[in-house]
């Protein structure tokens, strides 16, 4: 697959290998090379670097000098690990978000549940997986605490992953839409304790879809 020259090459390369390692195509033990890749996408090994540096904080390669780059993966811990720190941040971010009453503030997130309203009905899940991503990046916004949205950014491509392939999981759209439209609802109606509960039932749910996705290919 070739990279584009307007993204930071390390940037392109690290997203392309995140998803085949999160999708399982590039299965666990697997060995990576920097001249492999390099040649594959078209790159000095820079980016490369760049590339498996990025992932191995991510935990998705472990680098084993002078063997090599080793996929690690995800495990049924990792999911866990993930949707667990992941929950953890996305409560702070709605609990600090719903204390915004501001309309104009909050028309972005509706915007975006409207947008995968239409994304379900079309059965358009690149839409829906990007208005998904914008939902939730809104609430981290709307926080207003810039330490918390920066916890939220380090691990948001790998989130984007996983979420990409949850939403593939899934052929009819309208029950995650629906799961959104209910959010929102309860977040702008104010109850934090009805509002912590349909998060931890939302993310409940999409950690529940990548479990199953694992136990496919085992």
């Amino acid at each position: 697959m070739a990279v584009q020259r307007t993204v930071p090459l390390g940037t392109q390369v690290a997203a392309i290998l995140r998803t085949r390692i999160v999708r399982g195509e590039l299965a666990p033990g697997e060995r990576l090379t920097e001249e492999a890749l390099a040649d594959e996408f078209g790159v000095s090994r820079g980016p490369v670097r760049d590339a498996v540096t990025q992932l191995s904080y991510e935990r998705l390669v472990e680098v084993q000098k002078p063997r090599g780059i080793y996929v690690t993966g995800l495990t049924d811990d990792d999911v866990e690990q993930l949707y667990s720190l992941r929950g953890a941040l996305e409560q702070l971010a709605m609990k600090r978000a719903m204390m915004v009453t501001d309309d104009a503030r909050w028309a972005p997130a509706l915007a975006d549940v409207e947008r995968m309203a239409r994304a379900a009905d079309d059965g358009d899940h690149a839409a829906f997986l990007a208005a998904d991503m914008r939902f939730h990046d809104l609430l981290y916004e709307l926080a207003d605490h810039p330490r918390l949205r920066a916890a939220w950014q380090q691990y948001a491509l790998t989130w984007e992953a996983l979420l990409q392939v949850t939403v593939n999981h899934d052929r009819d759209l309208h029950e995650s839409a629906d799961a959104h439209r209910r959010l929102y609802e309860v977040m702008r109606a104010g109850d934090p304790v009805i509002a912590a509960a349909e998060l931890q039932g939302h993310l409940a749910g999409a950690e529940k879809r990548m479990r199953l996705e694992l136990d496919a290919r085992s």
